[in-house]
């Protein structure tokens, strides 16, 4: 019964790693660029700062919920990165000359790409918080007083749902590599018109609801 824990955390990782982030981009374009392997080291780190950022959510679960209540500038301030980095992606044009790349600097750099871009992640802060509300209401409890095993096999199993899936993300960027020419312009449409999506969305969240 106690791995229950693995796959709750397995499962909540995955469905808060599926909507396209900065991680994800970061890999889809790694693996169309260079190769899969090299996307995957930045999935590894990626995967440890999201036990970070749930095991901060965790440990300081009402403290950062009341930070977030308190200080909508931050929330209009995330909304607005979002609508910026999506119309400059859907409207970024397909480059014809590819630049020299120092791949020894790269390679030195993807472990630390994957943690920061995966530290730095307020909405991700605030997915884990409703997380822990709802496991805690529906499912089992979770809190810091929980066993050393029950807490260590949960961000275990956060851990895999991050890294299984942007491995996904790797591999259908494959996929759509070998079937559309100029895969790098649709992918910056498609990641593009999302994140505008979800940041017109943080707006009516905002304002509205």
């Amino acid at each position: 019964m106690i791995l229950i824990y693995v796959l709750i955390g397995i499962v909540t990782s995955v469905v808060g790693a599926l909507p396209l982030g900065a991680s994800n981009i970061v890999v889809i374009n790694t693996t169309i660029k260079q190769n899969l392997q090299q996307a995957m080291k930045i999935a590894i780190t990626a995967g440890v700062a999201e036990v970070v950022l749930s095991f901060y959510a965790l440990n300081y679960n009402m403290l950062v919920k009341d930070f977030f209540s308190s200080n909508q500038w931050l929330q209009v301030l995330i909304a607005l990165l979002l609508l910026g980095i999506g119309s400059l992606l859907f409207f970024k044009k397909q480059q014809t000359k590819s630049k020299t790349i120092n791949k020894q600097s790269l390679f030195k750099s993807k472990y630390a790409t994957g943690f920061l871009l995966g530290l730095l992640n307020p909405p991700v802060l605030v997915y884990w918080l409703l997380v822990y509300g709802i496991i805690n209401s529906n499912v089992v409890m979770l809190s810091t007083t929980s066993s050393a095993t029950v807490l260590i096999l949960f961000f275990l199993g956060v851990y895999i749902g991050k890294v299984f899936t942007l491995y996904i993300y790797g591999r259908f960027s494959i996929f759509m590599q070998q079937r559309f020419k100029n895969v790098n312009l649709l992918i910056n449409k498609v990641t593009g018109s999302l994140l505008f999506t979800v940041g017109i969305f943080q707006f009516v969240k905002i304002y509205f609801i």
